[in-house]
């Protein structure tokens, strides 16, 4: 299912120019286009928590992935601009609800196997875009019409959904758990574990989209190397979370999010300093190598730490998808309001400040005495096995 959901948004992200070439859009209504699933997703997330819990994580994955199929290639078949206002807004909600479900249920796993999971499913959701970029960019090389590319891909995520479905677990959602809020707004717990991530998020987004752009404006890049920059950074990002929960069993959640830190500040030193393409390459990438395993860290932590893993995962979804959506823009504004490396001094702070509030993800004591959830215990040393958890 990550596989899945990368594959699909990597394939529509490479035919964004087939979008603006077909329907004549200038910057602005591009823009304004690429605006909705965005504010679709932000939408729909809230509320995903509940539909988990009314249908369960299982059954939820497997409807959001079938409804997502379905309208995928929707917005390809447009007969004009305006119906891609709604097609791409639509688009957005399913997504954005398929993504809280499906990282509900990935905490439904973890609890199961009683090892970590997340950092890898992320990986291979990092694999998945890859992949589905590297399909949209040779159909885009060869003149295929982005509607049968879609329209193909859309028969592939249904196909491969209903086979894998079955396979998910059954959910283990107590009958008498509380329903989640109509509309999921993070618990102090959730906000704690959210500022974590939110920090996390917005290094990666902001590095991720202003790669290219930093290297070609302040260390003199061609285009060429400037577009392998994201590839590296990707690749990079895609590794360490595939190696993620092994780290985790090792270090704990706590300390494997202060080292990521450690790299993410080293990387943003370097990036703000150096000015030449051949290190600034490198250190981009240590960027996303180092805040790489954070986000499914926290959203694992955030499931364990609510009513129910849908209402959590919906809460610290959201809070990363508004830190993912401000990021490039405040990086744009900073940059020319003052300049690049001026931009990514604050983003050294914010990567930072995860490092500081990493603590966040330690198990904490209720009030009755008993540990709430989280994706591991820490262990007293890098050899010691994880604690069994419970509940």
């Amino acid at each position: 299912m990550f596989v899945l959901h990368g594959a699909g948004a990597g394939s529509v992200a490479t035919r964004i120019p087939w979008f603006q070439d077909r329907f004549d859009l200038g910057p602005t209504l591009l823009g304004l286009v690429l605006l909705c699933p965005t504010i679709g997703a932000f939408v729909g997330m809230p509320l995903a928590g509940r539909v988990a819990h009314r249908l369960g994580t299982r059954t939820a994955t497997r409807l959001m992935l079938a409804l997502w199929a379905a309208v995928f290639a929707l917005p390809a078949l447009a007969p004009s601009p305006l119906p891609l206002v709604p097609l791409f807004l639509l688009y957005g909600v399913l997504i954005g609800m398929l993504d809280v479900v499906m990282n509900a249920h990935a905490v439904v796993v973890e609890r199961a196997l009683e090892r970590p999971v997340m950092s890898g499913l992320h990986g291979l959701w990092c694999v998945g875009s890859l992949a589905g970029g590297g399909i949209g960019a040779l159909a885009a090389q060869t003149g295929t019409d982005a509607r049968l590319h879609l329209g193909a891909m859309a028969v592939a995520l249904l196909l491969v959904g209903a086979a894998a479905g079955p396979f998910l677990l059954p959910d283990t959602t107590a009958p008498d758990a509380p329903a989640p809020r109509r509309f999921a707004l993070p618990t102090r717990a959730v906000a704690a574990l959210g500022l974590v991530g939110f920090c996390a998020t917005f290094a990666e987004g902001a590095s991720a989209n202003w790669t290219a752009v930093y290297l070609i404006e302040v260390t003199g890049a061609g285009a060429g190397p400037a577009a392998a920059s994201y590839t590296f950074f990707m690749l990079c990002m895609a590794t360490a979370r595939l190696a993620g929960d092994r780290l985790v069993r090792r270090f704990g959640p706590v300390a494997t999010v202060r080292y990521g830190g450690v790299l993410a500040v080293a990387g943003g030193v370097v990036v703000v300093t150096s000015r030449t393409t051949l290190l600034s390459i490198p250190a981009f990438a240590l960027i996303g190598v180092g805040v790489a395993v954070v986000v499914p860290l926290v959203i694992t932590a955030a499931g364990n730490a609510s009513a129910s893993p849908g209402e959590g995962v919906a809460s610290m979804t959201t809070i990363t998808y508004l830190s993912g959506l401000a990021a490039p823009a405040v990086t744009g504004w900073l940059a020319g309001t003052v300049s690049y490396p001026a931009a990514f001094v604050v983003i050294t702070a914010v990567a930072g400040l995860m490092t500081v509030r990493a603590g966040a993800l330690r198990p904490r004591t209720a009030p009755s005495g008993t540990l709430t959830r989280s994706p591991l215990p820490e262990p007293s040393s890098p050899s010691e096995a994880p604690a069994r958890r419970t509940g």
